[in-house]
């Protein structure tokens, strides 16, 4: 699995921002007129995405790059996952009827873009020039971390999933963290040939 891994992920850098992307896309599909079980199996799976997208960053990519350059930003990434983390705490114990739900969720959103904003425009490139020998393979520790990560919390992503039905990339994106999970937790020899399979794609 190592090996596939290896040969298969993205680069730890390219990773990170396939989750931006992600993140954001799903964050703008929220409106304060969406129906309420709709925000809530968009929120439900923003915040299981946005929990494993800090861990694998505080474990892999974040001690990788201190020890190659350390930065005013990387100093302030954990503070800012923490401010993240209450958040979403706060979001789990409202219902999304209540009169801060809405409030508290752009609060979220403001947060998380502007992290985003700096990761991108700072700690990637950085990453890029001082760990370039290096960005497959913390690409591939990122992808097996995010399965070990990932397959456990299975059920909110597809409660998730289930309550933000016409989303459609959402759905796409967690049938895919789902179905690449199965297939990379089957014994070797019940896997197809790599060659007869579409390359999976497990972004959150």
């Amino acid at each position: 699995m190592n090996q596939l891994l290896s040969r298969f992920a993205p680069s730890i850098t390219n990773m990170i921002r396939m989750d931006h992307t992600h993140v954001l896309t799903t964050f703008h599909q929220y409106e304060v007129d969406t129906p309420l079980r709709v925000k809530k199996g968009l929120v439900d799976t923003i915040c299981v995405a946005l929990e494993i997208h800090a861990q694998l960053e505080e474990e892999i990519f974040y001690p990788a790059l201190r020890a190659a350059s350390d930065t005013e930003t990387l100093q302030k990434s954990v503070p800012e996952h923490d401010q993240m983390r209450r958040l979403i705490t706060q979001l789990r114990n409202l219902e999304p009827a209540h009169a801060t739900y809405d409030e508290t969720f752009f609060e979220l959103m403001n947060s998380v873009m502007h992290h985003v904003a700096d990761e991108e425009t700072l700690l990637l490139p950085m990453a890029e020039r001082v760990l370039a020998d290096r960005l497959g393979e913390l690409g591939a520790q990122m992808t097996k971390r995010r399965l070990q990560l990932a397959v456990p919390r299975s059920g909110e992503i597809a409660g998730g999933m289930a309550r933000s039905v016409g989303t459609g990339g959402l759905v796409m994106g967690a049938g895919a963290l789902l179905a690449c999970s199965y297939l990379l937790s089957r014994p070797r020899s019940l896997r197809r040939p790599v060659a007869q399979r579409p390359s999976p794609v497990t972004q959150l």
